[in-house]
């Protein structure tokens, strides 16, 4: 096992695990925040009305839950070494997009506020780096040389 790795692996997932967990804990706020950053395309509310009327929540509330158990269970995956590369992309993917709508200080006049966003946008672009050193990151390696020969090497497959 490589420690540095997975030290590394787990530093980089904590913060998707406990926010996800804080957002279970308050889905009324999470649901809240996503219902005004989010419009749901004109062309999607007759699929989305009838998953509402199946689940019998609103969709604002559904898309709380998913974004919550996406955090938590993504963040595990990835700290436990299980499908850590698919799921670096898809979080990836995730802080991305709500980089885009949640912290989108171009649109915000001078101020505390649009500096705050500016700081969480910088922070999740690093975060958005370590997913795609993630999802690089070789599977396994061979040596190349053999036994006795001095020029042995690692390479990454």
């Amino acid at each position: 096992m490589n420690v540095p790795f997975t030290l590394g692996r787990i530093a980089l997932v904590v913060i998707f695990i406990i926010s996800g967990a804080e957002k279970l804990t308050d889905i009324a706020g999470t649901a809240a925040t996503i219902e005004s950053k989010f419009t749901i395309l004109s062309e999607l509310t007759d699929w989305t009305s009838q998953i509402e009327a199946t689940v019998g929540m609103p969709t604002s509330r559904i898309l709380a839950i998913g974004v919550a158990l996406l955090e938590v269970l993504g963040g595990l995956l990835i700290a436990f070494n299980v499908f850590a590369r698919t799921m670096a992309v898809i979080l990836l993917i995730f802080v991305a997009v709500t980089t885009f709508y949640l912290h989108d200080f171009w649109n915000m006049p001078n101020g505390p506020e649009r500096t705050n966003n500016m700081l969480h946008a910088l922070k999740n672009l690093s975060i958005m780096g370590g997913f795609l050193i993630l999802a690089s990151w070789p599977r396994r390696a061979v040596v190349v040389g053999g036994i006795g020969h001095e020029q042995d090497r690692v390479e990454p497959i």
